[in-house]
């Protein structure tokens, strides 16, 4: 059993008969009142996303975990095939289990949560940023700026991506995983 003070960013935990994963929180200590821990928390059956509030000291159940590299294959509609490194085994997963899985390109490795218990998967934890070249974006228009002005471009796995500018179809550019947000483009 874990308490408040052990919540943490990627902490799985059992709670009202599901399994969860922590994608946010925040330990609020107001002037008046008892402490407590404001988080956002993840289905992994489902990937419904619920916000929660903990009092102070309250006792969570956390989920034992092992981690495992995998290589992102291919995708087939809903689901996302994946091959481990160490033994080439290879498993499927459901897209509501992936944190980003627009931003998913073939060969990327990633690493699954599994429960120790079951040896069922969790959920996929993306690498920081990812390098994606820029299959469609409308080009800039000199003096159309006033500061920070982004335009929507497509990378080549489908997704969306507000870019600056001077970005260019066949640039590539780098990808935060977490927001979705482009970070810079990246010389050859």
């Amino acid at each position: 059993m874990a308490s408040t003070s052990d919540i943490r960013k990627g902490l799985c935990i059992r709670y009202n008969n599901d399994i969860y994963k922590i994608i946010e929180f925040l330990h609020v200590k107001p002037g008046k009142g008892p402490a407590f821990v404001r988080t956002k928390l993840r289905s992994v059956t489902s990937g419904k996303v619920l916000d929660n509030t903990f009092s102070a000291g309250h006792k969570i159940e956390d989920v034992r975990v092992e981690t495992r590299s995998y290589q992102y294959l291919y995708s087939e509609e809903e689901t996302y095939h994946f091959m481990n490194t160490d033994d080439y085994n290879q498993i499927t997963l459901q897209k509501t289990s992936l944190d980003a899985p627009g931003l998913m390109k073939e060969g990327v490795v990633v690493t699954i949560l599994f429960n120790t218990e079951d040896s069922m998967p969790l959920s996929v934890d993306m690498p920081a940023s990812v390098v994606l070249e820029v299959s469609y974006a409308e080009p800039g228009v000199k003096g159309n700026t006033a500061t920070n002005a982004t335009k929507p471009a497509t990378v080549e796995t489908g997704a969306e991506v507000n870019v600056p500018l001077f970005i260019n179809e066949g640039d590539k550019i780098k990808v935060d995983t977490a927001t979705g947000s482009y970070m810079e483009r990246v010389k050859e």
